[in-house]
C-alpha cells in the first residue's frame, strides 16, 4: 500500500507539473513576467532557461525581448510658415523594464497605442516650430568661394537661387528632436525608444501646386537668361560679321579701281603707240568702229563725194 501511495503521489505531481504549469521555458527573445490572480509576483525573468511557477494560480506573461518597430500614421501637419505636408514616420523601440511594462501598458497593444499619441504629438510639435525646408533637406549644398570666380553667368545664378534656401537644422535635426522630446515620456512606461524617422514627406495638394509653379517660374528665369544672352551674342557676331564684310567690299573694290585705271592707262598707251605708228590706219579703224556702233542691216547710209569714206571706198576700188 505504502508502494501504491507513493506512485500515486508521484503521479499526482508529474500530472500537476504538466497541467498545471509548474515548468515554462524562456526564450532568448523573451522576457517573463509571473502573475498570480492578475497581479505581478517576483522580479521579472530576463534570462533564457527553465524556469518554475506555481501551477494553477501563477501564470506566465510572456513579452518581447528584441528590437520591435512602430509604425506612424500619415498624417496632415502644417510647417511654422503655414504650409500643409503629409508626414509618414516610423521608429524602433524595445522592452528594457518588463514588470514596468507590464503595470503600465500591459501588452504590445497597449505600447503601439500610446507611441502613437507620444510621437505623433511630438512631430507635430516639432514640424510646427520649423519651416518646410528644414524638413524637405537634410542638408545645405557645398559652398566653394574660390570655384565662383571661374564660373559663367548661368551657374551663379543657380548657385544663387539655391542659397536661397539655406537650412539651419535639416531633417535629420528635426528627427534628433522628436526622438529628445518623447524619450523621457516613455521612460515611465518601461520601454525605450532606439531611432526615430521620417519615413516619407509629401505636399498637400496646394502646396504641391505652388512648388510646380516656383519650380518652373525659376527655370522659366533661368531660360529668359539663356535667350538674352543668346540674343547679345548673336547681335555682336552680326555686327562683326557687317564689319567685315564692309572692310572686305571696300578693300576689294579699291583694288578693282587700281587694277582698271591701270588698265586704261596701258590702253591709253597702247593707243598712242599705235596711232603714231600708221596715224593714217588708226584713223581709219576708228572710223570702221563708230560706224558698227551706228549703223545695223537696216540702216541705209547716204555718203558725200566730198567725205573721206567715200573717197576711201572710190580708193580702193
Amino acid at each position: 500500500m505504502r508502494y501504491i501511495s507513493t506512485f500515486t503521489i508521484i503521479l499526482i505531481i508529474i500530472v500537476a507539473s504538466v497541467v498545471g504549469g509548474v515548468f515554462f521555458i524562456v526564450d532568448e527573445t523573451q522576457q517573463v513576467i509571473v502573475t498570480q490572480f492578475g497581479r505581478p509576483v517576483g522580479e521579472s525573468i530576463t534570462t533564457p532557461g527553465l524556469q518554475m511557477k506555481l501551477p494553477f494560480i501563477q501564470k506566465a506573461q510572456y513579452v518581447e525581448k528584441r528590437f520591435m518597430a512602430w509604425d506612424g500614421d500619415p498624417n496632415q501637419i502644417p510647417t511654422k510658415d503655414k504650409r500643409f505636408i503629409w508626414v509618414d514616420t516610423y521608429a524602433r523601440w524595445h522592452i528594457t523594464d518588463p514588470l514596468l511594462f507590464f503595470q503600465r501598458l500591459r501588452d504590445e497593444r497597449g505600447a503601439y497605442s500610446r507611441l502613437d499619441d507620444i510621437l505623433d504629438g511630438e512631430t507635430r510639435n516639432t514640424i510646427a516650430k520649423h519651416e518646410l525646408i528644414e524638413l524637405v533637406r537634410s542638408e545645405n549644398p557645398p559652398e566653394d568661394k574660390e570655384m565662383q570666380e571661374f564660373m559663367t553667368p548661368e551657374e551663379l545664378a543657380i548657385q544663387e537661387s539655391m542659397d536661397a534656401f539655406r537650412i539651419k537644422s535639416g531633417r535629420k535635426v528635426l528627427e534628433q528632436e522628436v526622438l529628445e522630446a518623447a524619450a523621457p515620456r516613455v521612460t515611465s512606461l518601461g520601454i525605450e525608444i532606439l531611432d526615430f524617422k521620417f519615413k516619407r514627406v509629401n505636399y498637400v495638394e496646394d502646396v504641391r501646386k505652388e512648388v510646380y509653379a516656383r519650380m518652373i517660374s525659376e527655370r522659366k528665369r533661368i531660360a529668359e537668361q539663356y535667350r538674352s544672352e543668346g540674343a547679345g551674342e548673336s547681335a555682336k557676331i552680326s555686327g562683326e560679321k557687317d564689319r567685315e564684310l564692309k572692310t572686305i567690299t571696300s578693300e576689294a573694290y579699291r583694288k578693282t579701281q587700281e587694277i582698271r585705271g591701270k588698265a586704261n592707262s596701258e590702253a591709253a598707251d597702247i593707243y598712242a603707240a599705235a596711232y603714231n605708228k600708221d596715224p593714217e590706219f588708226y584713223r581709219f579703224t576708228r572710223t570702221m568702229e563708230s560706224f558698227t556702233k551706228i549703223m545695223d542691216d537696216n540702216t541705209t547710209l547716204v555718203m558725200s563725194t566730198d567725205g573721206d569714206l567715200f573717197n576711201y571706198l572710190n580708193g580702193i576700188k
